[in-house]
């Protein structure tokens, strides 16, 4: 009975056209540097350079999900650590209008937290797609924790 539910709805949603879904849904959510082919479900990646401009527009809070090992060789200046699996989307303060961006080392971890906060959100969360390795590779700078 639970399969039949489920293949129903499933259906139900492909018939809607998932496309124009999550267009809709997203279309108010995704800032002017992301692109269309930049979305995939409910995370947005960013490309390094596109991270970096919005870093210097200063509206972002970074949040850095590797391990604590990991960031202590390193980080993107500014970035706040919370590593992954400590990273609780209901325990963060989302309320000062700072868009909260997520990264780790190559974007796989981040891309996790990033969908567990666009569910608790209900709205597409951006992440460092490539993550720091990305950022390190296009030359832009680290710092000390």
């Amino acid at each position: 009975m639970r399969f039949l539910l489920t293949l129903s709805c499933g259906a139900a949603l492909t018939a809607c056209g998932p496309q124009e879904a999550v267009s809709e849904l997203v279309k108010d959510e995704i800032n002017d540097s992301a692109t269309r082919s930049e979305v995939s479900g409910a995370v947005i990646d960013l490309t390094a350079a596109q991270l970096r401009s919005r870093i210097d527009r200063g509206d972002v809070r970074l949040i850095d999900v590797r391990t604590a090992e990991e960031v202590a060789g390193g980080m993107i200046g500014g970035a706040q650590h919370i590593a992954l699996d400590s990273f609780d989307p209901s325990a963060l303060d989302t309320g000062d209008g700072r868009e909260i961006v997520l990264y780790c080392r190559s974007g796989r971890r981040s891309g996790i937290a990033a969908t567990r906060l666009a569910e608790h959100l209900g709205r597409p969360v951006p992440h460092l797609s490539g993550g720091i390795s990305a950022w390190q590779e296009a030359g832009l700078p680290t710092a000390s924790p």
